[in-house]
């Protein structure tokens, strides 16, 4: 009987390692499956709840004593939840990292991580470092206002599985605001990022290098396609009067509603189609794969022709311009007007994503 366990004994390890390296590889599959552009309708749900928002902003709250809780979760229903801007000021709603202990910032970059994509992340992360490098540009007059940790971080209502919430991250140059209904992203407009300098003119130590362009898809997609116009689809393409010196609709909680300008993308070329597609692709990117993914569904549903591009301002870098891309359910504007804190002339960034159905989840109607 010994004799017959024995020579069993191979077989039956090789059916054990079979059956520990099936249990392993089905996480990898599930993260391939997580990881896929075009997921199948029914993966929706497994897709949704594999992101730990939630979990991350549980978390993050568990960290924080009571004093600091009061400044970092306000009500659901509370006004300043759709209260959002980008400019400097002394104070906003929810609680700064420069008010945290290191474990708490930590966590608070969990929920950032989580709520937006790599590429998002990165960016923001930029962003934020951007503000030691105006410090050292404005002297010691901005030591107070410039400052990478002076970004607030607001929950609203009760981070739960089957809870409708929202989340605000948000400092100079980032405005970052979701509504969730669970772990699942249902709105994540307004999205704002801006860089000043847009391009760094000299090295700043580190990461902050010459060169460094944060939004530089965003800017050179704009210049490719409107330089790849003709001279007839300029005359649709641009914009009369002066270039615009900001984005509309700052700090209000709804994107103008104003009838959509410039060219139709039912009157670009194949491969002018495909330039316009990958700057609005720059903006849907920074958000989270399904996010991105359910923002190009109601593009095509709606019909990517009726998506139009508009221009005003020069053709290059270093002079002021301004595009518009419109569509039924989406607005992004950019501008690069001002100079940059060096006196650099049009080398400072502002673009915005919004939601022409109502951003922060609300009805345009309702506001």
């Amino acid at each position: 009987m010994r004799l017959s366990c024995m020579r069993l004994l191979p077989f039956c390890l090789i059916v054990s390692l079979t059956s520990l390296c099936v249990a392993q590889e089905r996480p990898r599959i599930s993260q391939e499956l997580q990881a896929s552009d075009s997921p199948k309708p029914a993966e929706g749900k497994k897709k949704a709840n594999a992101n730990p928002l939630v979990k991350v902003s549980k978390e993050f709250l568990a960290t924080l004593d009571e004093d600091q809780r009061g400044k970092a979760v306000l009500e659901f229903g509370s006004e300043k939840r759709v209260a959002w801007h980008f400019i400097p000021m002394a104070t906003r709603k929810g609680l700064p990292l420069m008010e945290m202990q290191a474990e708490q910032k930590e966590a608070a970059m969990k929920v950032l991580r989580a709520a937006v994509s790599q590429l998002g992340y990165n960016k923001a992360t930029t962003i934020m470092q951007l503000e030691s490098v105006l410090r050292k540009l404005e002297g010691p007059g901005g030591a107070n206002e410039r400052n990478p940790e002076k970004y607030y971080f607001t929950v609203f209502g009760s981070p739960a599985q089957q809870a409708k919430w929202g989340l605000s991250i948000e400092g100079h140059h980032l405005s970052l605001n979701f509504v969730l209904q669970g772990n699942r992203i249902v709105d994540s407009t307004p999205q704002f990022f801006a860089s000043n300098p847009a391009e760094l003119k000299d090295d700043f130590g580190g990461k902050m290098t010459k060169g460094l362009r944060v939004l530089r898809d965003e800017e050179e997609h704009g210049f490719t396609l409107v330089n790849s116009l003709s001279e007839e689809q300029l005359t649709q393409a641009m914009l009369p009067g002066d270039t615009p010196t900001e984005i509309r609709a700052a700090g209000t909680p709804q994107p103008p509603t104003d009838e959509a300008r410039g060219i139709a993308a039912s009157d670009l070329s194949t491969e002018q189609q495909a330039t316009l597609k990958k700057l609005m692709q720059a903006y849907t990117s920074k958000m989270k794969p399904l996010v991105s993914q359910r923002r190009w569904k109601l593009i095509n549903d709606a019909g990517f022709d009726k998506v139009k591009f508009a221009w005003s301002g020069a053709k290059q870098a270093g002079r002021e311009h301004y595009y518009i891309v419109q569509g039924p359910t989406f607005l992004i504007e950019f501008v690069n007007y001002q100079a940059d804190a060096a006196g650099n002339p049009a080398n400072h960034i502002h673009c915005v994503w919004r939601d022409m159905q109502g951003d922060f989840d609300l009805p345009i109607a309702a506001n």
